[in-house]
């Protein structure tokens, strides 16, 4: 694996922590409602309206987002950690530090994907079959776009 997929690889792996974490309340507030932190949620309230969720759903989701941020606290602020050993490593050009940290990053990117993919479980248990046909729909055109988006 090229360090260009590992750099893109460890942007993702951030990027969903970030996603998490900062989507996440705080201290009893609400959770990061404006700019860029939205997006990257997997039910946002755009989706919502798109799948047409009801409030039952909206709360189950709820709960599976929260329980999945309790759960897995410990496994992001370890893949932060890595990754932000791995940044300072490219900052600083140091391709041993860089090839060193490979396997973790490679580690902690298998892990988020499989996190990802058990909380998504549970989100589509959530859903009517015809809600769940529409929103892997919505995913294969949001990885779609990603992949031409990529190979640009």
């Amino acid at each position: 694996m090229n360090l260009k997929k590992i750099a893109t690889a460890t942007l993702g792996v951030t990027l969903l922590g970030a996603t998490i974490a900062f989507a996440a309340p705080h201290d009893g507030g609400e959770g990061f409602r404006h700019g860029h932190g939205k997006h990257g949620a997997a039910f946002s309230e755009k989706l919502a309206q798109k799948l047409n969720l009801t409030d039952a759903q909206k709360a189950q989701i709820k709960a599976i987002k929260q329980e999945s941020r309790e759960q897995n606290k410990a496994v992001f602020e370890q893949n932060h950690a890595t990754m932000k050993e791995f940044w300072a490593a490219k900052k600083a050009n140091d391709t041993a530090k860089m090839e060193s940290l490979k396997p973790a990053v490679e580690a902690a990117r298998a892990q988020m994907k499989q996190l990802r993919a058990a909380e998504e479980a549970k989100f589509a248990s959530v859903l009517t079959a015809e809600q769940n046909a529409q929103w892997q729909q919505l995913k294969a055109q949001r990885e779609a776009r990603h992949r031409n988006r990529d190979n640009q």
